[in-house]
């Protein structure tokens, strides 16, 4: 069977043999037709069928395919070389166009336009260092409350320790007597069995020779002074930190009526009974350390203990007030009170 084929006319055109027009709109390549060619350039042989080899890369059809499969061996924009070198390209110049070529270099008020936007503001800046203030301060203000909270408490039972150990060490060779000591000077241990507290008491009401090295303050200084624990009568009155520097008066507040409070000397234990409290008061409020205190429930002249210190807890506006009355003197040569052995 042979190939259908069109019939050969080329007495239409006086006898020359027909050819295409060249495409000038392609740099494809093109195989030169042979000068026997019609219809395309191929050679048929007398049977019909086409002598000529098939072109490879050639595409058959007309413009339209051309264009199509050079795109299809050359890229979407026609552009030769791979697309990595355009890349390279377009990063040099700074911009790549829209065909994927490099765009042109930035002019020096350009660039300036591009760094000045790519500066931050002065609100941003302004921003940024009140937040690094504010993180500052923060920082700050724990390791402050660390100090008052931790460190001054740890610092503080041990100097008070250490004072407690060398007032035993020292009436144990006789080398303190009782009588007149100097601010600052300890010369007996305040004992609460009930809260655990046992501290020296030091002459004086001074934060910075007394209260703040964690011990216990004897107002005996001036209009504030009160009597000592050896006196036929009178008051003896103490102030002690609730928070902070040992905070050895923090939960007096906890005491009830008949809790005992142990004040030992260098000869004697003196036994109290805690006996009312006032809560709330002014810290001018003097009259609390007077030789019989209004309010404590007293009618008469003996011999009273007054703890005072701050309140609320870690505030210094008012002052809590606690008083007991002596109910014991018993020399140290018979051994501790029943109070410190329960």
């Amino acid at each position: 069977m042979t190939a259908v084929r069109p019939e050969r006319e080329d007495h239409l055109y006086g006898g020359t043999p027909y050819e295409a027009p060249i495409d000038e709109e392609t740099v494809a390549l093109r195989i030169p037709q042979s000068p026997g060619s019609a219809f395309g350039g191929d050679s048929l042989s007398a049977s019909g069928a086409s002598t000529a080899p098939p072109v490879t890369g050639t595409p058959a059809g007309g413009r339209a395919a051309r264009r199509k499969a050079a795109k299809g061996r050359h890229g979407r924009h026609g552009v030769h070389g791979d697309h990595g070198s355009q890349g390279g390209a377009g990063g040099a110049g700074g911009a790549e166009g829209p065909s994927g070529t490099a765009a042109r270099p930035l002019s020096r008020v350009e660039a300036r336009r591009q760094a000045r936007a790519r500066k931050p503001s002065a609100a941003v800046v302004a921003s940024r260092a009140v937040g690094e203030v504010f993180i500052t301060t923060g920082v700050l203000m724990l390791l402050f409350v660390t100090y008052q909270l931790w460190w001054t408490n740890v610092r503080a039972h041990a100097q008070a320790d250490k004072e407690a150990s060398s007032l035993q060490d020292d009436w144990a060779s006789g080398r303190r007597n009782p009588g007149t000591f100097s601010p600052g000077q300890g010369f007996a241990i305040l004992h609460i069995p009930k809260l655990d507290v046992v501290v020296p008491i030091a002459e004086g009401i001074s934060n910075k020779k007394v209260l703040d090295k964690g011990m216990v303050g004897h107002y005996g200084e001036d209009a504030l002074k009160t009597a000592m624990p050896d006196a036929k009568t009178g008051n003896f009155g103490l102030a002690g930190h609730r928070n902070t520097h040992g905070e050895p008066f923090r939960y007096i507040n906890r005491l009830q009526p008949g809790d005992a409070i142990v004040v030992e000397t260098q000869d004697e234990y003196y036994v109290y009974k805690m006996a009312s409290m006032l809560p709330v008061t002014s810290p001018s409020n003097v009259s609390v350390l007077e030789p019989v205190p209004p309010g404590s429930g007293f009618t008469g002249p003996g011999r009273y203990i007054t703890l005072t210190t701050c309140t609320p807890e870690f505030t210094s506006k008012y002052r809590l007030i606690v008083w007991g009355k002596m109910v014991e003197e018993r020399p140290r040569s018979k051994g501790k009170p029943d109070a410190l052995v329960e």
